[in-house]
């Protein structure tokens, strides 16, 4: 009785293995998989591609920024991952920029420390009714000069229209952080 089972056994055997051999030739084994890239999550892609010049040079912010300080730009998955909107790596995201009217950072601090008392700064930044006044009071004698250089140099004030300054892309940028009710502050240990 053992013997005839063991018989059989190789019969059975071969054609299973040879469907199971089919099956696995037939059935595309791929180690990339295709998703909806903007779902991915942080550290899953590079943004922006650093294979291309998304910078402009005149402006000095993202290419293509709006007003309303989004620019879309070309990112990098991982390897492994496919994007379905373009069946490559790549896609596009939109992220943040700041909006530049042509308004330069420097030639405003320049005019401030030494034309302000004639109100140049604020002319160039499209404030000419206080450029005006700066201009009759010779600065309010000195004294709104000196507050405009520092009001500029923090770039509390900027252009008149709402854009930003034009700095260098790794340059003196202030970025203020706010805070509100819903803000947690991590407590240091010598609170």
């Amino acid at each position: 009785m053992k013997m005839q089972s063991l018989t059989r056994t190789p019969h059975l055997i071969a054609p299973t293995m040879t469907v199971l051999i089919l099956l696995l030739l037939l059935i595309p084994i791929s180690s990339e998989v295709e998703i909806d890239c903007n779902s991915l999550r942080m550290g899953q892609f590079i943004c922006p591609d650093p294979a291309l010049r998304q910078i402009d040079p005149k402006t000095q912010q993202l290419r293509g920024c709006t007003p309303d300080n989004k620019a879309r730009v070309w990112c990098v998955a991982v390897e492994g991952i496919v994007c379905s909107e373009t069946k490559n790596t790549s896609f596009t995201r939109e992220m943040p920029c700041k909006w530049t009217n042509g308004y330069h950072f420097d030639t405003a601090l320049l005019l401030s420390v030494f034309l302000g008392m004639f109100g140049a700064d604020r002319f160039y930044l499209g404030y000419p009714a206080i450029g005006l006044l700066k201009f009759c009071t010779l600065g309010f004698m000195f004294l709104g000069q000196l507050v405009d250089v520092i009001l500029i140099a923090t770039q509390v004030v900027g252009p008149a229209d709402g854009s930003a300054y034009i700095i260098p892309y790794y340059g003196p940028v202030i970025t203020v952080v706010r805070s509100d009710n819903w803000t947690y502050r991590l407590p240091q240990d010598n609170w």
